[in-house]
């Protein structure tokens, strides 16, 4: 997180508030005033709408009424039951909305001095990679005196409603917040990381071992502060709003409060005879509708809890909306979950700590194809390299990368008739050791992951990466598409993320005086095979080292082996170009290296570009003795330094 504050529409709260209280007058916001255009762009609320302020709702209007709870919210109007579970969500974990409100004990209403009260409030939200602070007066959308969009269930609470008058601002209006994501709303209330599961797809309605994983994965999230919700998607046979059999709403926003193994039967001194559950529980954003299933709120199951566990759990009887499932009859009734995870970048944690980079970018487009940033996905053969392209490295033998990619905020545009979430998505390359310019054709390079594609703001991808040297490349699914991006990446050691940006060696006084390169050359070196055996076992422990000019490359070791895979790829630009690449196999020692053979490359643009197998042999020339092995090589070269 970025330590400076955004201001929104450059307004600055304290400076507005002291106005106020200097002149005796309630603060009146003009960038989002208390009139139509703030309500709507096209659809009119059904009756006319009064803008009133908490003191003419109530005798005693607060900020919070015994706390922040889970429970306190209510959906309005507005189809935004996704914004009310995230609220939900995040009512939850007090870091994290202390965050988004900002010194709400100073902000809290104080009948003692009501002259310090100025009818102005602020709100902070993780806008596109930066905490940005917005200013809301406090006059309020009503009909007949009560307030008509998201609500508290005690009267004279006020968090929801203003929060939410916030984060229309930030949209364009409240009608901009119809329709929307759970997952979106978690992440700009705190930073993190969304992954959309599909669990239709992912079987976890029949795979019991996937359905483990899954909650095993939902828990740790839990525990570590992270944000969940779920919903069960429109079929042919559903439509949003409609109730299923077992009183779940279908196209619904649900917030999980709860993730737990609970507890049957009794514990004794010596053993555990206890049986075991999954569970999971839920809120309806509507604040009534509930699951009528097993372990339905007034359910028989129940009976066999111990009141003391029962009262640990939390467990109520009203129709308030909330209500435990199991995990296995979770995953049979929803289809969809959004996972935000707080991923832990800080040092002075028990948990595991993740290096995080963060690159913004953005697609766009330019008739110059080397110019040219919005190429689409990797169907288009021709356009796809002209992308954005961010290099890292994976240092350690494996690690486990997680890659988030979030577009632009799209619901701005809602007004001008847009706002839908572009499709995007990314590809992840294994490229040559020493790349350090942009790719501009796919040869030795390995396509080693790639991102669903979705019209969502955010795509998530998990991934255990290699070592070696890694392009990652987002991407619109179709080319010609331009809007901004931010690219978060978070490994174990550190990744050294970067965008490359040149496509080729740049021309300097120094190249003036020792050349310029005139070729570039790729290799990969797949493997070797036949290798004299070195140590007592029959094995060896051998890596390559490829030399051309002043530069060399060397592959990590394979351990114990005459017939290693190294699976190598290096590129070099040239400027001697009847000077040889040598490749070169040793065996990796304590003491000192020993030289097993090598090969010479010629590397000429007219050479066949298929694998080829080359004996070793010993130092020299071209006819220098044979020696025991062979590697398979593949290698490409141009004349043209952006051809590769």
């Amino acid at each position: 997180m970025s330590s400076s504050v955004r201001l929104f529409r450059d307004q600055k709260y304290q400076e507005l508030k002291r106005q106020c209280i200097e002149h005796g007058r309630l603060f009146e916001d003009p960038e989002f005033p208390a009139s139509d255009e703030s309500l709507f762009y096209t659809r009119a609320p059904p009756r006319k709408v009064e803008w009133k302020r908490p003191k003419e709702l109530c005798e005693d209007p607060r900020l919070f009424v015994n706390g922040i709870s889970s429970h306190d919210l209510h959906q309005g109007i507005l189809g935004n039951c996704w914004f009310v579970a995230a609220c939900s969500c995040l009512a939850l974990q007090e870091t994290l909305w202390q965050k988004v409100i900002p010194d709400f004990k100073e902000q809290e209403w104080d009948p003692k001095k009501t002259e310090n009260y100025a009818g102005i409030f602020r709100f902070r939200f993780w806008c596109f990679g930066e905490w940005t602070e917005v200013v809301v007066d406090d006059l309020l959308p009503t009909v007949d005196g009560k307030l008509i969009y998201c609500h508290s269930n005690v009267k004279n609470e006020f968090w929801s409603a203003l929060l939410e008058k916030a984060y229309a601002k930030l949209a364009g209006c409240y009608e901009a917040l119809d329709g929307g994501s759970a997952a979106d709303a978690i992440v700009d209330f705190t930073g993190a990381v969304a992954e959309s599961v599909d669990l239709i797809k992912g079987k976890y309605k029949e795979t019991i071992s996937e359905q483990m994983k899954l909650f095993e994965d939902l828990l740790k999230v839990h525990k570590r502060g992270g944000l969940i919700s779920c919903s069960i998607t429109a079929s042919s046979d559903s439509s949003n709003e409609m109730e299923t059999p077992v009183g779940l709403v279908v196209g619904h926003a649900y917030s999980v409060t709860a993730v737990r193994k609970l507890r049957l039967g009794e514990r004794l001194i010596l053993s555990f005879k206890a049986e075991k559950l999954f569970m999971i529980r839920l809120r309806n954003p509507w604040g009534k509708r509930e699951w009528n299933g097993a372990w339905s709120d007034n359910s028989e199951e129940w009976k066999k809890v111990s009141s003391s566990e029962r009262k640990r759990l939390g467990l109520t009887v009203e129709n308030d909306g909330e209500f435990w499932m199991t995990f296995e009859d979770w995953c049979k009734n929803f289809t969809d979950v959004d996972i935000c995870r707080i991923v832990n970048t800080s040092y002075f944690s028990i948990h595991k700590t993740w290096e995080k980079k963060m690159m913004q970018g953005a697609w766009t487009k330019n008739s110059e194809p080397l110019l040219n940033r919005s190429g689409g996905c990797f169907d288009n053969r021709d356009s796809f390299l002209q992308n954005p392209q961010y290099i890292f490295d994976v240092k350690k033998t494996e690690d486990k990368v997680l890659v988030s990619l979030q577009q632009e905020d799209q619901r701005r545009y809602k007004r001008e008739g847009k706002g839908e979430s572009i499709p995007i998505g990314f590809e992840i390359l294994k490229v040559e050791d020493n790349r350090s310019y942009r790719l501009h054709k796919l040869t030795v390079q390995e396509r080693v992951a790639t991102s669903m594609y979705i019209n969502t703001r955010t795509v998530f991808l998990k991934r255990v990466l290699k070592q070696g040297r890694y392009v990652l490349i987002p991407t619109t699914y179709h080319p010609g598409i331009t809007t901004r991006f931010i690219l978060r990446l978070f490994t174990d050691v550190p990744s050294k993320l970067r965008e490359l940006k040149a496509d080729k060696p740049e021309m300097t006084c120094w190249s003036l005086l020792c050349g310029y390169p005139r070729r570039v050359t790729q290799i990969k070196i797949h493997s070797a095979e036949g290798l004299q055996k070195q140590d007592r076992s029959g094995g060896a422990d051998p890596y390559v080292l490829i030399k051309c000019e002043n530069q060399q490359v060397r592959s990590a070791v394979q351990q114990n082996t005459t017939s290693a895979i190294f699976d190598t790829q290096v590129i070099f630009y040239r400027r001697n170009i009847d000077s040889p690449i040598i490749v070169q196999v040793w065996n990796s020692n304590v003491l000192c290296d020993q030289f097993l053979g090598q090969a010479l490359l010629p590397a000429s643009p007219g050479d066949p570009s298929e694998e080829q197998t080359l004996q070793l042999r010993g130092r020299g020339s071209w006819e220098a003795a044979e020696v025991p092995g062979r590697i398979t090589v593949k290698v490409f070269s141009s004349d043209d330094l952006v051809a590769l």
